[in-house]
């Protein structure tokens, strides 16, 4: 018997009890604190929740909704959920002043990625996502997730991704560390593509002093799929089972999406997750098979937040809600609380709900392509997320409270050191360039024309700038067997991608 099995075995008659409380009419009125945390009272009094990420005001809101005092694990799922990183809450408000909305587009904000009509039946799918701190902190593992996070956001709607690219800035190529950075970015970026089998068609790249603090790693993808086979990451229909496929869940990255909200300086903690991206590549086989049998009922990527994200958008766009036994979670690491399981981010890891009838051919599904697939818990009709936990319900919380978290709308000051820089670094350094140039002048009054220089020593400067120079070291790197997809190869203005059929 595995260790799965027998965590199953130890909890079933413990579940079964808990949930005959609440069919019996005795709704849990406060989720119990483990030991070994702090209580609710502590949280409040000792201000627990600051250090997690919500301010005062944003605590009490948790409060209000919840009507009473949040618990360890619930306080975690509030921060998570309504850091900058999962909700939005200080750019959504300029965010929706962007057109979503056209006779193409099938799909916009709200999903995994958007999906844009292009006739015939077909659509492509794009997604775009930065990776910044994460990157600045480990630069070939922030790398390589953000291309392994928005891959799983391609086939999670459903599509196969046919391409990468990516937009990165970075600081002075002077500097060893920045150098460094743009390094192992790069051979993040590569590596992860190459052995998904996933060609990259293109990206760009700029240097400039402004991102030695913070440089910036945007990965976007590409996917095809045909418009009866557009999946959406959603929970409904009470009964059907909610089901766990990928890695172990392990305690790396918990609280990533609060780092990731967070202004990046000396005294930030290191703290990055790692990809496995073969295994990526067959739990990306497995979830198209299951999305070309027809056997999902919703689909998402358990990304930034983990579980915690996945389960709770996921039925707050159902109008259901979820229940999780967290002992049938699949754990890479002995003891972890349901506070970590809720919160880690263990990369290469999906949410799938599905039809009690269809979880056999799931699972055969995963079986020959190597993946777990365990079912962890069911959707309900109550809109709450609720965990369970070794008998005891250790969380329950609306689901809209966790998803329609506080919107702000800061106040918009335009700094003082943006008057010295009003023009792009670029112009401003050709222009510099120019003025200590000596150029050829024509003495008009002699009719002699006077060489007073010559433009080969700043043209062959010109030349060597980094934001000049040739990329080639870059986008070699990114050269696969997967390019025989490609019509044009890196390093032209576009990329240019064969559809397959055509």
């Amino acid at each position: 018997m595995t260790n799965q099995e027998k965590r199953a075995g130890q909890s079933a008659e413990s579940v079964q009890a808990a949930r005959s409380d609440r069919s019996a009419g005795q709704p849990v009125s406060r989720p119990v604190t483990l030991a070994g945390e702090p209580s609710p009272e502590a949280i409040r009094d000792a201000q627990i929740y600051r250090a997690l990420g919500l301010t005062d005001a944003e605590y009490q809101r948790a409060v209000r909704m919840l009507g009473r005092l949040p618990n360890y694990t619930e306080t975690g799922l509030f921060s998570v959920m309504w850091s900058e990183h999962c909700s939005y809450k200080n750019s959504k408000s300029l965010l929706r002043q962007l057109p979503t909305s056209g006779p193409r587009v099938l799909m916009g904000p709200g999903e995994g990625a958007g999906v844009v009509d292009i006739g015939d039946g077909q659509a492509v799918v794009f997604k775009i996502e930065s990776h910044n701190h994460p990157s600045a902190v480990a630069p070939f593992h922030g790398a390589s997730t953000g291309v392994g996070g928005i891959v799983r956001d391609i086939y999670s709607i459903g599509a196969r991704p046919i391409a990468l690219l990516n937009s990165l800035r970075f600081g002075r190529l002077d500097s060893a560390h920045m150098r460094h950075l743009f390094k192992e970015v790069v051979r993040g970026i590569a590596d992860y593509g190459r052995r998904l089998d996933v060609p990259t068609a293109g990206g760009e790249v700029a240097f400039a002093s402004t991102y030695e603090g913070n440089p910036l790693v945007n990965a976007m993808g590409v996917g095809l799929v045909a418009h009866d086979k557009v999946q959406r990451g959603i929970a409904k229909g009470a009964g059907n089972l909610v089901l766990y496929l990928g890695r172990p869940t392990g305690r790396d990255g918990i609280h990533g999406a609060t780092f990731a909200s967070e202004e990046l300086n000396e005294d930030t903690e290191a703290t990055f997750v790692t990809g496995d991206p073969e295994f990526g590549k067959r739990l990306m086989e497995a979830c198209l098979e299951i999305v070309e049998k027809g056997l999902l009922v919703g689909i998402q990527d358990m990304g930034a937040a983990g579980l915690t994200c996945s389960s709770s958008e996921m039925a707050a766009k159902g109008g259901h809600g979820v229940e999780l036994d967290l002992d049938q979670v699949p754990l890479a690491e002995s003891g972890m609380t349901p506070y970590e399981m809720m919160l880690s981010e263990t990369q290469e890891r999906m949410l799938l709900v599905i039809r009690p009838e269809d979880l056999e051919r799931v699972q055969d599904i995963c079986r020959r392509w190597q993946v777990p697939a365990v079912a962890i818990g069911r959707v309900t009709e109550d809109q709450q997320l609720r965990l369970l936990y070794q008998g005891q319900v250790v969380t329950e919380v609306p689901v809209k409270a966790l998803t329609d978290g506080p919107v702000y709308e800061p106040k918009a000051e335009k700094p003082e050191w943006v008057a010295k820089y009003e023009v792009w670094d670029a112009v401003t350094t050709v222009w510099r360039l120019w003025q200590k140039v000596k150029v050829a002048r024509l003495d008009h009054a002699k009719g002699a024309r006077q060489t007073v220089g010559g433009f080969e020593p700043v043209l062959k400067k010109l030349l060597s700038w980094p934001n000049v120079a040739s990329k080639a070291w870059a986008y070699r790197q990114f050269s696969s067997d997967a390019d025989r997809r490609l019509a044009v190869l890196p390093g032209s203005d576009a990329g240019v991608v064969r559809l397959p059929g055509t």
